[in-house]
């Protein structure tokens, strides 16, 4: 019987409230949310937030909750203030249409202002969004190198050096005993790294589909796995035992 389970595995095992990591010789701690910081220069990074989701749908007459970016900012304030970054990168699709952050309602705006009062704020474009966003704060961008990193929206076949990543949406999914959990994940194998999207309604591509062949040397590649506000690591040759 194979089906995605919910029973004790070992990600109720080997918990951890946050975890760090290397890329191109720089220190990473990866935040339980999906954010992760570099705490030697004070930088947050999140990816994929899809703002304005709902909306976007709406005005496509598909109906969908309308709250999911409320909600995606309320964690995205929560991780600002426990980490109290200098330097905040979005790393693409921030909403989820060219128009999303036009049509954005004020309070919303008003929220994502005040986060970055008093901090460097970048958008990297992505392709939901390629044009940058509108009457927010920060700068846009398609690509930046900072600290030794370089981030952008979509991962490169040939990445450079230190490549921060997101747009795949990764996750992984642990096989134990014909039951398997699966849970959004940072993947990472020491050259670069893809995160996993923020947003409280996007999906997940697990590491096994092809969308991600060629992208990671598999014997360094190491899923960090999201679950209840824990980490969990797993070398890529363990996820299947």
């Amino acid at each position: 019987m194979n089906r995605l389970a919910t029973a004790k595995t070992d990600l109720d095992m080997i918990p951890a409230p946050s975890c760090e990591t290397e890329i191109n010789g720089q220190r990473i701690v990866l935040d339980p949310s999906g954010a992760m910081f570099l705490p030697d220069c004070g930088l947050l990074c999140v990816s994929d937030l899809h703002l304005e989701k709902g909306a976007a749908f709406a005005r496509r007459g598909q109906l969908l909750p309308p709250w999911d970016t409320l909600a995606t900012l309320r964690i995205l304030e929560r991780v600002i203030a426990r980490h109290n970054p200098r330097t905040v990168i979005s790393l693409g699709d921030n909403f989820h249409d060219r128009t999303g952050s036009v049509h954005m309602p004020v309070e919303f705006r008003l929220m994502i202002n005040a986060m970055a009062r008093g901090r460097e704020w970048i958008w990297i474009n992505g392709n939901h969004d390629p044009d940058g966003v509108t009457d927010l704060a920060g700068i846009s961008a398609d690509t930046l190198d900072y600290a030794g990193l370089h981030f952008r929206h979509e991962p490169q076949k040939k990445p450079l050096p230190g490549e921060i990543s997101g747009h795949l949406h990764p996750s992984a999914t642990l096989w134990r005993r014909l039951r398997a959990v699966r849970r959004p994940c940072f993947a990472v194998d020491g050259a670069r790294m893809i995160m996993p999207s923020f947003g409280v309604l996007t999906g997940g591509l697990d590491i096994d589909n092809r969308a991600f062949t060629g992208l990671f040397e598999k014997s360094r590649l190491t899923a960090h796995m999201l679950s209840q506000g824990r980490i969990h690591t797993f070398a890529y040759h363990v996820l299947r035992g």
